[in-house]
């Protein structure tokens, strides 16, 4: 977004890499304001939007892309953990959503863009808890659509399949659990290129992996085959008496050529 000219506003729930991006923005050229955010607090989220319109005197664009996996079982999942996931996956976006949605409509124009997962459209077993929270994403963004369309303000849905960050390190496992990746991955750079390109060109949908809508349509005309698919995978994966297992770590993929581009959008 910064090698883009887009002023930003960077939140994170931990300060150290939050100042870690801010000093690779500013050493594009980029303004950039920087707030430790924990997006599960609405008052958090709303500070955070509010640091954005005392500094840049706007909001054109919202990224809602906080979250983390967990990987357990129906059975295993526990009232207290869907509840910690569902703060920050899901009220997370409601939150982000509702504070900038006032400032959007004063302004006539916004974009709204929420990273969702592949598993917001076909769910997997072991991550049940995780695939509805990132289903309740996909209704969110859907039904904002319809509500904003009259008001110049767009609202886009992200549907990534794994990406290679820290998520498969971080995730919260329950005994036997697993978060996958469940097949190919992506590098978080060409997530990010198709966010940015979204951001430019609106669309609803934005699916950085092509083969992603055949799986889609098959789910919803032939669901029973993707269930054999989910069936397969599942038993595939370790015993549920056994130890959790996690991705291994990845090499951090090096980032692309950025040219800098004059300020812009906040």
């Amino acid at each position: 977004m910064a090698a883009e000219g887009a002023k930003t506003v960077l939140s994170d729930i931990q300060a150290e890499p939050l100042d870690e991006t801010a000093a690779i923005v500013r050493d594009l050229g980029g303004e950039t304001v920087a707030v430790v955010t924990d997006v599960s607090q609405r008052e958090h989220v709303d500070r955070m939007v509010q640091a954005a319109v005392d500094s840049f005197g706007r909001v054109d664009i919202l990224v809602n892309n906080a979250g983390y996996g967990y990987g357990a079982t129906i059975e295993q999942t526990t009232e207290t953990e869907f509840q910690e996931l569902w703060e920050t996956n899901v009220l997370s976006v409601l939150f982000g959503m509702q504070a900038v949605l006032p400032i959007m409509r004063r302004q006539g124009s916004g974009h709204i863009i929420s990273v969702a997962s592949a598993a917001g459209k076909i769910a997997y077993p072991g991550i049940g808890a995780y695939s509805a929270t990132k289903h309740a994403i996909v209704a969110l963004t859907d039904s904002l659509r319809a509500e904003v369309a009259d008001a110049g303000i767009h609202a886009s849905v992200v549907l990534p399949i794994g990406t290679r960050t820290k998520f498969f390190q971080s995730a919260r496992l329950a005994e036997g659990g697993s978060v996958g990746p469940h097949g190919p991955t992506q590098s978080p750079e060409h997530v990010a290129r198709k966010i940015v390109a979204c951001a430019k060109h609106p669309t609803s949908e934005v699916l950085p992996y092509k083969p992603l809508r055949i799986g889609i349509a098959i789910k919803s005309v032939m669901p029973s085959i993707m269930d054999a698919i989910g069936r397969r995978s599942f038993r595939k994966q370790p015993q549920r008496d056994s130890e959790p297992t996690r991705m291994q770590p990845q090499e951090d993929m090096p980032m692309p050529p950025i040219k800098e581009a004059p300020h812009g959008e906040a």
